[in-house]
């Protein structure tokens, strides 16, 4: 008998060959990632399945996969850097680029310096577990265990408002006391931001999408992945310094969005003019302490900003130490200056208009023939030329870009569109733009980076009813549905064999839903004596 392992969809024990389809689940077994990629189903240090293909960064390729022996999924991230890689031999190991071996070897033992630690470190509150950490193929594999649920930025993309700041620092407390964790360990996350915090169904967010120095910093000899808005100005350069003060920018960053509904200014974009409004003067319902401590935190200058996680938590949860905190010499002096500079413009705009007063007696009283006289030959005293005007970038959220991208007033733009479903927005029109309107326009051809709406994502229910519940969770997994898990206690309305199966859905198998919205599963318990026995008294009476 052929050896046996877990269907990468279904869980269900297969056979090693692939191909065809999973006589379980019926889903296809034939290799459909992309090429350079593992193949589908290839064993893993002989623990691990590869699965589906699902993404790739500057520090390599992330797979589904199953954990054999135990008969779960996981999350396996590969090694694989594009900018110092040439490809797979035929045996699936990595091939460095000539010239670039050192390199290459370098920063894979960083990549397995990083998942070392953060094995020995989780599972902790707030961070998502590393299970494993495989060295093969030439390469290194980080294993991370696959959390049900939804991503921050998915939630917030369902959500009618802001939350308010009890409800933010609620949501991301557990967060912090992870990237306080990791500091204390020595370890900096520097890509926290929404799409890398996970809401479980039924535990607390945590953060994801661990990442080496050089994904995390623009210039390095990676593709560098870093989140416009939520990136702190000190990672855009190879030649500044991150430190904990980094992750403090971007916990900052995400409670900014959380209360007001709106992604930060990015920093390449704030260090060239500050535009950024404070989260009070977005959201009056942000308290001005509250907004304090994230303009504090959001300091361009490191040096400036709030330096520790637990001085952000306990400063966002208490207004006395915000008060305390500003309550400075710093604040005074910045006082002073304000009222200083405030006088000197007063005093400047009083001796031009005595000046405008007086210029005429100075000419001797020659009016309008002395200037005539002046211009005539070409003597004219010259005027000030009014400053330049500041072009600003256009607001193109919540129009169709169908329309701005075939007119001739945005011709000088040049766009660049994401697509992605919103129940909010109608197909076609644009969701969010970067930079942000009214943005000071740096640029001749301004780059534009546009969100573009797919409109609601409808699909049609596959049948689950009577499938147990692994392969229920599967194939909601394949069709991206987001569900809930209830376990029915009996009530006589199934059998035994049914006992752990589904019997009850939400929507109807074929019926057309917004893939948006979770629905409902109800997998039938188990019967016990006690459930039993209550059941056919209550139908008797």
């Amino acid at each position: 008998m052929k050896q046996q392992v877990p269907c990468p969809h279904c869980l269900e024990p297969i056979e090693m060959d692939f191909h065809g389809e999973c006589p379980h689940c019926g889903k296809s077994l034939d290799n459909k990632n992309p090429e350079g990629a593992l193949p589908f189903g290839t064993q893993l240090a002989g623990k691990y399945t590869i699965g589906k293909y699902l993404s790739a960064d500057g520090d390599g390729l992330s797979y589904r996969g199953v954990n054999n022996e135990e008969k779960r999924f996981v999350r396996i991230k590969e090694y694989f850097p594009v900018t110092l890689c040439n490809g797979r031999s035929a045996d699936g190991a990595l091939m460095p680029k000539a010239g670039r071996e050192v390199l290459f070897k370098t920063s894979r033992m960083d990549f397995k310096d990083l998942y070392d630690d953060l094995y020995r470190l989780t599972p902790a509150t707030g961070l998502s577990r590393i299970v494993d950490v495989i060295e093969e193929n030439n390469t290194v594999y980080g294993v991370e265990e696959s959390e049900k649920g939804m991503t921050l930025t998915h939630y917030l993309s369902l959500k009618s408002r802001p939350l308010t700041p009890a409800e933010a620092r609620t949501l991301l407390q557990p967060v912090m006391e992870g990237v306080a964790l990791l500091h204390k360990s020595g370890l900096i996350h520097r890509g926290i931001c929404p799409d890398n915090i996970l809401l479980p169904i039924d535990g607390t967010a945590m953060l994801t999408g661990y990442g080496t120095l050089a994904l995390r910093t623009g210039g390095s000899e990676l593709k560098s992945q870093l989140y416009a808005g939520y990136a702190a100005p000190e990672q855009y350069s190879a030649a500044e310094f991150s430190g904990r003060y980094t992750d403090v920018y971007a916990l900052a960053a995400v409670t900014y969005r959380l209360v007001t509904g709106q992604t930060p200014v990015s920093a390449p974009q704030r260090k060239v003019r500050d535009s950024m409004e404070t989260a009070h003067s977005l959201e009056s319902s942000v308290p001005t302490y509250f907004s304090q401590v994230l303009s504090c935190a959001m300091r361009l200058d490191p040096a400036k900003r709030m330096q520790t996680v637990p001085e952000l938590m306990s400063a966002l949860a208490n207004p006395s130490v915000a008060n305390a905190m500003f309550d400075t010499g710093e604040t005074q002096v910045s006082t002073k200056k304000i009222l200083g500079a405030a006088l000197v413009v007063i005093f400047i705009l009083a001796v031009l208009l005595l000046w405008s007063l007086l210029a005429p007696l100075a000419s001797g009283g020659a009016g309008a023939d002395s200037s005539s006289g002046d211009v005539a030959s070409g003597t004219a005293l010259p005027t000030p030329s009014p400053e330049e005007d500041v072009q600003l970038i256009p607001n193109f959220v919540g129009r169709s870009f169908d329309e701005i991208r075939t007119s001739e007033l945005y011709a000088r733009y040049r766009f660049v569109p994401t697509e992605e479903y919103s129940s909010e927005y109608a197909e076609g029109v644009i969701m969010s733009q970067t930079p942000a309107a009214n943005s000071v326009q740096t640029e001749e051809t301004p780059v534009i980076e546009i969100t573009v709406s797919l409109g609601k994502n409808t699909i049609v229910m596959p049948r689950i009813i009577d499938y147990d519940e692994a392969n229920a969770i599967a194939t909601l997994d394949d069709y991206d549905i987001l569900y809930t898990i209830i376990d029915l206690e009996y009530d006589g309305s199934y059998t035994a064999d049914q006992v752990g199966k589904v019997v009850r859905c939400s929507v109807e198998p074929g019926e057309e839903f917004d893939a948006s919205e979770p629905i409902v599963v109800w997998v039938a318990g188990p019967i016990t004596d006690d459930s039993s026995s209550s059941a056919s008294s209550g139908s008797t009476g």
